[in-house]
């Protein structure tokens, strides 16, 4: 019973605590999130979430839903070849669906150039705090 509310409480404690996910996003991101064909909107939501001039309910949309995606625990394990990242990208798909009006083109270009540099084994700036 309490590891039950140890689960419930992870997703609610990661999305009040931005710097966590701020640092614990881009570590999942250089394993796994390049490889993913959503990368670009998953990175972009990540510098929307984070971007000062993002409205407060995107940002908290945004980063409950990133939130998710580094969660160690998912409903679908993430080792599942193919089917692994589907409830994540249901989880962000909806958030993008509230939020895209706010997801800026400087945002996407971030989401490029980070997908590059994670490529090439460089670290993408906004990742220092890994």
């Amino acid at each position: 019973m309490a590891h039950e509310q140890t689960i419930d409480a992870e997703p609610d404690k990661l999305a009040r605590d931005r710097e966590s996910v701020r640092k614990r996003f881009f570590a999942k991101a250089k394993r796994v999130a390049v490889h993913l064909p959503f990368a670009e909107d998953l990175i972009a939501a990540y510098y929307c979430a984070f971007d000062r001039k993002t409205p407060r309910h995107v940002q908290v949309s945004l980063i409950g839903a990133l939130a998710y995606f580094i969660l160690p625990f998912d409903f679908v394990p993430d080792l599942l070849p193919v089917l692994g990242f589907t409830d994540d990208a249901a989880v962000l798909a909806t958030a993008l669906r509230l939020v895209t009006s706010h997801i800026q083109p400087d945002h996407r270009d971030a989401a490029r150039t980070a997908i590059e540099r994670i490529k090439s084994g460089d670290t993408p700036a906004d990742a220092s705090a890994d």
